[in-house]
């Protein structure tokens, strides 16, 4: 380093200086950290060359005391380490490991919430005070979306449970760098309740569904009504296949192929990728009718041409956002019954909701998206009770409990035909409310 001069070796891997860029004459010291290759340079605050020399080794014996307990060495304040988790992220952008839009969000976070909170701060001083309060300070410093009259709602659940996974991330980045040790991470689940996916209920989307189709035909210009033909067929085939946007977009013709079950019954599958993954998915035979609407009307229809383009022919990038804010706002359905505004991500919802509904194993639906069992449990338990209705409204009036048929067992000696003529007659009785009983087994 051209800067240092008056250099001098106290041991191997320990040096005292000066600094030929600053006017005092003070001594530093640099220190190789032991059993990596980094350096720590320290200011020893005075110009007497035996002072220093002492000092000097203070410091190598306090870097080799962190180093066998394991206690941080260097001190850097949380915006530095936030810049350099986000450098990395920028890396794993541009390998492809990630979005763009995922490390757009991330550098959003921190300058815009994080740094403002804790950026200052030396890393090792942000403590699980600071994490637990952080939802508290967001929601008194910070402003949400605004709703359909132009006024700032409170900060949702969802963007500072978003904000607290980067923040978390951030601090167990900087235990892999040694800034801190792993003990300092947060630990726990965010304090904050789930995040309610903003599905459509079954009217919302019968409502949709029948808007949409006279509303395609209605485009002023053959531009228009391709674009919202493209647009209506997209939104059917997310409804019934549970897409993330993200595999949408990456779909292309070779991805589909039409398959035939043991019944003759016609599906299809998908093979998508997104999110770093490739999986195969399977649909009803209606969503080929759908794909195959797109086909006739494409000018892409090669094998390794993108399904959703616009009317160029090239992939869409907003897998046509514009249009279907279009809709919902036609439609009264831009917001969701808690005031959520809905995008396209609403589709996959809505299909794991009316999944669920038909009583769709949990197992095979986190299959089926891509997705955990714990994630399906954890976002779409408020499906249950719809599911279940029967049973957990069983013994309410209209809800009697239902009586089962008798079982026939096998026997070994003689049946009795009179018991077995009674048993019969009794199966068909009817209860006090003038109503036949199921023959239904009993849950």
């Amino acid at each position: 380093m051209a800067f240092l001069i008056d250099t001098q070796e106290l041991k191997p891997g320990l040096i005292i200086f000066r600094r030929a860029d600053v006017k005092h004459r003070n001594w530093y010291c640099r220190i190789k950290v032991p059993r990596t290759d980094r350096y720590k340079s320290v200011s020893l605050k005075t110009a007497d060359i035996d002072a220093a020399r002492e000092k000097a080794f203070d410091q190598d014996a306090d870097v080799r005391f962190r180093v066998k307990h394991e206690v941080p060495i260097f001190n850097r304040p949380f915006s530095l380490i936030a810049k350099d988790y986000a450098d990395f992220q920028k890396e794993r952008a541009e390998a492809g490991q990630i979005t763009q839009h995922r490390y757009d969000v991330i550098v959003s976070i921190i300058n815009a919430q994080l740094n403002p909170y804790v950026g200052p701060i030396q890393i090792n001083l942000v403590g699980q005070d600071r994490w637990e309060r952080y939802p508290l300070w967001r929601q008194k410093n910070g402003k949400g979306r605004k709703d359909r009259d132009g006024i700032n709602n409170r900060v949702s659940d969802a963007s500072i449970r978003t904000e607290m996974s980067i923040f978390r991330a951030i601090m167990a980045f900087a235990a892999g760098k040694k800034y801190i040790p792993e003990g300092h991470v947060f630990k726990g689940k965010l304090p904050l309740g789930k995040v309610r996916r903003e599905e459509f209920t079954p009217e919302e989307y019968r409502k949709l569904h029948t808007f949409a189709r006279g509303w395609l035909k209605k485009g002023r210009r053959s531009a228009d009504v391709w674009s919202r033909t493209v647009a209506y067929n997209f939104m059917l085939i997310m409804c019934n296949t549970g897409m993330r946007p993200p595999e949408a977009k990456n779909l292309r013709w070779r991805d589909v192929a039409i398959r035939t079950d043991k019944e003759g019954r016609k599906f299809v599958v998908l093979h998508v990728r997104g999110k770093d993954k490739y999986r195969n998915l399977v649909a009803a035979g209606n969503v080929a009718d759908y794909l195959e609407r797109i086909r006739a009307i494409g000018k892409a229809t090669k094998p390794d041409d993108f399904v959703f383009t616009n009317t160029t022919g090239t992939r869409t990038p907003s897998l046509y956002a514009s249009l279907i804010e279009k809709m919902l706002k036609e439609t009264g359905l831009l917001f969701s019954s808690s005031g959520s505004r809905r995008s396209t991500y609403c589709f996959r919802h809505t299909y794991a909701t009316f999944r669920l509904s038909e009583g769709v194993d949990v197992y095979f639906l986190a299959t089926q998206m891509g997705t955990s069992v714990q994630m399906i449990q954890d976002h779409y338990g408020h499906v249950t009770p719809v599911k279940n209705a029967d049973r957990i409204l069983q013994g309410l009036p209209g809800w009697e409990p239902i009586t089962a048929a008798p079982r026939v067992l096998p026997e070994t000696g003689p049946v009795n035909g009179e018991t077995a003529k009674d048993g019969a007659v009794k199966s068909k009785a009817r209860n006090g409310r003038g109503t036949r009983l199921s023959r239904k087994k009993p849950d």
